[in-house]
């Protein structure tokens, strides 16, 4: 079956939100895949196009709602609607706006404005696409260099997110090496608590027992806090025990290789930026005139 026309699909999905809530992205491609019986293929390659929003907003019929992804019915949408007073998809339907409305140049506008939409999403999508990629190979260039590469790395991590205070406090506190420990980093700047640190590069998931290894080496350290940091992942074992044994008095955080790159990018850690580019938009505050005084 192909993939429903705009006109098909304008219907379904307007009913879907004439609520005026605000609705999801997925939520119009879902409901539009269950209306029209769509393959896993049709409605990837319908949620690639971006045909519904793009369709429904040059139409003037939706628009972005305060979350991103998210978008809500409008006044004129809601007008399509009372004029067409029936749920269904018949293909006749014209759903093109009256051109000689008394809102001259408007449809050129509304035009835009959808378009303009598809494109920042479009954007959004890329740059999501280049972070998991940037994130994908961090891990891989990590794994390529030395156990006491990755150690360092992770010191410079945890400074760059606040800990520790400088670079060369975190050095001097210094790495125990002992009992699956590390290495050992101040808390703050004025060293009133302590973090004790394992920094493994394992090659397969991490279950429950490295864990509670670690757990019992910081016992024997009468210590409080500790981060266990990975490359790999953590089984669902290991974070189970971890939620069992967290306390005022005692708390443990797992970071896996998803985290570490995520936070490596946020915080600059092995990273650097190739280009920055700005998004602007037209200032209609700057364009609204003061009609009182004109």
């Amino acid at each position: 079956m192909p993939i429903p026309t705009t006109d098909q699909m304008v219907l379904p999905a307007l009913w879907y939100i004439a609520d005026g809530g605000e609705y999801r992205r997925l939520s119009l491609l879902n409901v539009i895949t269950e209306r029209f019986s769509l393959t896993k293929d049709e409605r990837e390659r319908l949620s690639k196009s971006g045909q519904i929003e793009r369709s429904l907003g040059s139409k003037g019929f939706i628009e972005r709602a305060t979350q991103k992804w998210h978008y809500r019915i409008t006044t004129r949408g809601l007008e399509f609607l009372n004029q067409n007073s029936k749920e269904t998809s018949d293909p006749d339907i014209n759903i093109e706006t009256d051109r000689n409305s008394p809102d001259p140049g408007s449809e050129a506008n509304l035009e835009t404005r959808g378009n303009n939409l598809h494109t920042e999403e479009s954007i959004e999508e890329n740059y999501q696409k280049i972070q998991k990629e940037l994130a994908t190979a961090l891990l891989q260039q990590i794994k390529s260099n030395t156990p006491a590469f990755f150690e360092k790395l992770v010191i410079d991590l945890l400074v760059a997110m606040g800990y520790g205070g400088s670079r060369e406090d975190a050095e001097a506190v210094g790495r125990s090496g002992d009992g699956g420990i590390d290495g050992v980093i101040k808390e703050d700047r004025l060293g009133l608590d302590v973090i004790y640190v394992q920094a493994k590069r394992w090659e397969g998931n991490v279950g429950e027992p490295q864990v509670r290894d670690f757990v019992g080496a910081l016992q024997g350290k009468r210590a409080r806090k500790g981060i266990c940091i990975t490359t790999s992942e953590f089984y669902s074992t290991a974070q189970t025990y971890i939620s069992t044994i967290d306390s005022r008095d005692s708390k443990v955080i797992l970071i896996d290789g998803k985290q570490l790159a995520d936070y490596m990018i946020e915080h600059n850690v092995g990273v650097s930026t190739t280009k920055t580019y700005e998004i602007k938009r037209v200032d209609s505050d700057y364009f609204a005139e003061d009609t009182e005084n004109s």
